[in-house]
């Protein structure tokens, strides 16, 4: 049996990456690989993410702890940044980077060569869904991603990402797939859901934004919810829901009457569970052109509807998802045959 390293941002605080792990994971196991996710850290000198993870709230790592340790596979050895061991790429017959943000130069603290698997045989390195996380790059940017054009098969999961890489490598052979978290049906996800445990409402509106939201907008998220008799779950909150990890996450969103975000990943959920959802923009300093991966899974799905204007109206949780689920069938047919010749099945 062949085996495959994931390389992505290992992250142990974001629900979409512990996600989109365990997805790619579950994708390669069923196409007949062993597979392991191989644990990386970068330490510079500007940011030690591991005193950042060290600050996570006790409770939530322990739930990110315990999704890793029941339903993924994580090498022992650990990359810390750019110190590659030698011969390290003997140990796998293939890398597979991706998804999430693994390309985004403006995470200094998770972007390095690694990012591209440079220490590996141009035939070894395949990128499955990976993102840039932004629309643009600055020509004097691009020396960051001269292992760019030495991946042997890229797919990216935006569509300004495959414009990204024409643009940095003079690669016309990206092709744009879906995140790899959709690749999983209902029935699959429901296998590593968990009721969170301080969970006591019956009917609720699931809030998660990871941006910030004006007084207006959320004055109008508890408008809504009062005359419809809704709680209101923030997962943000410190005091309750902060707690919530990635088995949770799935679960909140399952069993939502509303989801209201900013965050791509609960627009997958709420579509996989077939829940109705309002996407809000994302246009805080800091966060500069990260809808893209937003509007291309809009418009691929044929969801534009589903974007906030203002007000939230009774029409809203109404959503008919069956154009949506048509799409996703053709698209998960796309990953298979992408990854089908990438591996050489």
């Amino acid at each position: 049996m062949k085996k495959v390293g994931i390389i992505t941002i290992f992250d142990e605080d974001n629900y979409g990456n512990r996600l989109q792990n365990y997805a790619v994971q579950e994708v390669l196991v069923s196409l007949g690989f062993d597979v392991e996710t191989i644990k990386n850290v970068n330490i510079i000198e500007e940011f030690n993410l591991l005193e950042e993870v060290k600050k996570v709230l006790p409770e939530r790592r322990e739930r990110f702890l315990d999704f890793n340790n029941s339903n993924m596979n994580i090498s022992d050895e650990v990359i810390i940044h750019d110190n590659i061991p030698e011969n390290f790429h003997e140990n796998y017959d293939y890398f597979i980077i991706g998804s999430d943000q693994i390309w985004n130069h403006e995470f200094p603290e998770r972007f390095s060569n690694f990012s591209f698997a440079e220490f590996a045989p141009k035939e070894k390195r395949i990128a499955f869904s990976a993102s840039f996380g932004i629309e643009n790059i600055e020509e004097d940017i691009f020396e960051k991603y001269k292992h760019l054009k030495d991946v042997k098969a890229i797919s990216v999961r935006e569509d300004a990402g495959k414009k990204l890489v024409k643009n940095i490598a003079g690669r016309e052979d990206a092709v744009v797939l879906i995140d790899p978290t959709m690749m999983l049906t209902k029935e699959k996800w429901m296998t590593v859901m968990k009721k969170p445990e301080m969970l006591k409402s019956d009917k609720y509106i699931l809030k998660y934004f990871l941006g910030n939201v004006s007084e207006e907008k959320n004055a109008e998220i508890e408008r809504f919810a009062k005359e419809n008799g809704c709680d209101i779950i923030d997962i943000l909150d410190k005091d309750n829901f902060y707690a919530t990890g990635p088995s949770e996450f799935i679960y909140l969103i399952k069993n939502s009457f509303l989801v209201l975000t900013d965050s791509f990943h609960s627009c997958v959920f709420s579509i996989l569970f077939n829940r109705p959802f309002l996407i809000f923009d994302r246009d805080q300093e800091g966060m500069r052109n990260m809808n893209s991966r937003i509007d291309t899974l809009l418009e691929k799905f044929d969801l534009e509807n589903r974007r906030f204007n203002n007000k939230i109206e009774e029409k809203d949780l109404k959503v008919d998802y069956s154009n949506s689920y048509k799409t996703l069938e053709k698209e998960r047919e796309k990953v298979i045959e992408f990854l089908t010749k990438a591996l050489e099945l």
